[in-house]
């Protein structure tokens, strides 16, 4: 009986471990095709679409290309492992879906290798594991990733990376299980992560933000720029952006020209930095758990006492709990060199105080040329009554906040000012108040007119046919236009 049950493990063994196709590693450039002529239990299908039922690795030297218009199936558990070469292109209209069988039984993902090539352009992929990125070769662009999931290849994020200089740009990552981006804490990489919709991801709720990065590189600074970042009120526990150095290595990083709302917080910075700038952000509404102790900041710094101070400017911050809270941290916000200021700040409060900027260490903060109180021509007392600092606590360190910036707003500032529609984010309409506007205007953020419409006095809805993204919209009539920003998802 023994012997038996050895034999029968010996069997299973072999099995499993010939449940899978290898490329041989000689220079090869296979197509699924090939892999289903080589192996068809690991592969089947033809004429673009195809099931995926037992493991791949691609070795090294190896290539394998997929593109074309194609649906690919992949059974539970599948793994593709690349060590070679791997080039998914479907074109800038996702023209590749990846999915599961069983949407059920979601498959395990993908893993690249350290040393492989690795390029994905216009493909989608849903119920499945996501990338386990430790290659520093790696591209993915005009793609969508959608409802991945945990405890496959990843289980940090849907794109978690490992070293080098990832390119990750122009692609839609929403309603994900895991953080839609992020890197272990103990290893060095600078993601270049541009012109992506990041929405709704992180469902299991986890106390992690959205794009959740450690350490940079040395020498090449993690940039985070052009993204927009939308969290979901029901995820409590998902903030926007973390940067955290908890290894005391390198910390470069540069955030800049996000849209970043209703998440549990904007942005984080955490240890030690050595340069890292925050500029031209959009930051609202990012309260979403609700407890001002435990988060709600627009901006939140703790980089420590051994760091350069982080520079932030030009950014707008709105309706937040917080609008920057400083721990024991350096930071720069304005002053009389290259920091211009001109941050922009605007009712972020909780349990009835606006506070715009909470100086919660011993460091003094150069905060000049910001607009504090948006909106009104306020006084040297209206902004010091939204800033904590010395003045409120001897133990803290003092804000230099003069000279201030917000004067009385002109007509056309006036008509902005007051002037909204909802809801935004929107889908397929916006309601607004007509205040006798006789076009709205609709732009790309390229500057192309998408089209126009000519309102009706009385009417007060739009009808959106847009794709997903972000738009200008300007209300118009003889005398005034307003700009505002839309939001389509």
């Amino acid at each position: 009986m023994k012997k038996l049950t050895l034999s029968l493990i010996a069997v299973l063994i072999s099995f499993v471990s010939s449940a899978q196709y290898v490329s041989p590693g000689t220079g090869l450039t296979l197509s699924l095709d090939d892999i289903a002529a080589a192996s068809p239990s690991t592969v089947s299908g033809e004429d673009g679409e195809y099931l995926i039922s037992e493991n791949i690795t691609i070795s090294e030297g190896d290539t394998l290309n997929i593109e074309g218009d194609l649906f690919i199936e992949m059974e539970e558990d599948v793994l593709i492992t690349i060590a070679g070469i791997f080039n998914v292109d479907g074109g800038e209209e996702e023209g590749i879906l990846f999915t599961a069988a069983d949407i059920e039984a979601p498959f395990e993902g993908f893993r690249f290798e350290q040393g492989s090539e690795i390029t994905l352009r216009g493909a989608t992929f849903e119920y499945g594991g996501g990338l386990r990125v430790l290659t520093e070769n790696f591209l993915v662009e005009w793609c969508v990733f959608l409802d991945i999931v945990g405890g496959g290849a990843t289980t940090s994020a849907v794109i978690q990376l490992s070293r080098g200089v990832p390119i990750i740009r122009h692609n839609l990552i929403g309603h994900n299980y895991l953080p839609a981006i992020g890197s272990a804490a103990n290893v060095a990489v600078s993601p270049f992560i541009f012109d992506n919709m990041i929405l709704d991801n992180n469902l299991d709720n986890s106390n992690r933000p959205q794009i959740n990065l450690g350490v940079s590189l040395a020498d090449t600074p993690t940039i985070i720029r052009d993204n927009l970042i939308i969290g979901n009120e029901e995820t409590t526990m998902v903030g926007g952006i973390a940067l955290a150095n908890l290894v005391g290595t390198n910390l470069n990083g540069e955030i800049s020209g996000n849209i970043i709302a209703e998440n549990r917080y904007g942005i984080t910075v955490i240890g030690k930095a050595d340069d890292v700038k925050i500029f031209d952000n959009i930051i609202e509404g990012n309260n979403t758990q609700n407890e001002p102790m435990q988060g709600g900041s627009g901006i939140s710094i703790s980089s420590g006492s051994a760091g350069n101070p982080v520079q932030i400017y030009r950014n707008e911050i709105r309706e937040n709990l917080w609008g920057i809270t400083v721990i024991d941290a350096k930071v720069n916000l304005g002053d009389e060199g290259e920091n211009p200021g001109n941050n922009i700040f605007a009712d972020n409060g909780n349990s009835g105080d606006v506070v715009a900027l909470y100086n919660n260490s011993s460091f003094e903060i150069q905060a000049k040329n910001n607009c504090w109180i948006e909106g009104q021509e306020s006084t040297y007392e209206d902004v010091e009554e939204v800033i904590v600092h010395a003045f409120d606590d001897p133990t803290l360190g003092e804000v230099f906040f003069d000279p201030f910036l917000c004067g009385v707003l002109g007509v056309e500032d006036f008509l902005s000012e007051k002037f909204t529609f909802y809801p935004n984010p929107a889908t397929d309409v916006i309601n607004f108040e007509n205040k006798d506007f006789d076009f709205v205007a609709i732009y790309d953020l390229g500057g192309r007119l998408i089209s126009e419409v000519q309102t009706i006095t009385g009417t007060n809805q739009l009808e959106l046919n847009l794709a997903k993204g972000i738009y200008i919209l300007k209300f118009s009539n003889k005398k005034h236009t307003v700009s505002k920003k839309l939001i389509v998802r």
